[in-house]
């Protein structure tokens, strides 16, 4: 999936509610949004598997994440940001 500078910077223009999954896969965000305290384990767009500790709360993390999985996240509240 091919995607534009353009898309990729200015404000945010869509936000999901994610739900964590080992398996489903989502579209490729340009960051998370964390809400309550906890680790957040995700897959990368190059398909690198990352744990954040305790990412700070209420913030953009610009991430281009595929993946927020069940395994390793205990934060909540979690929105992908477009």
């Amino acid at each position: 999936m091919s995607t534009s500078v353009s898309q990729l910077v200015g404000p945010f223009v869509r936000a999901v509610a994610v739900t964590p999954s080992d398996s489903t896969v989502i579209p490729a965000t340009r960051g998370l949004w964390v809400g309550t305290t906890g680790n957040v384990s995700v897959v990368l767009l190059d398909d690198t598997t990352v744990t954040l500790v305790a990412p700070a709360l209420g913030v953009a993390h610009e991430l281009r994440v595929v993946r927020v999985r069940s395994t390793g996240t205990t934060a909540g509240s979690i929105v992908a940001l477009y």
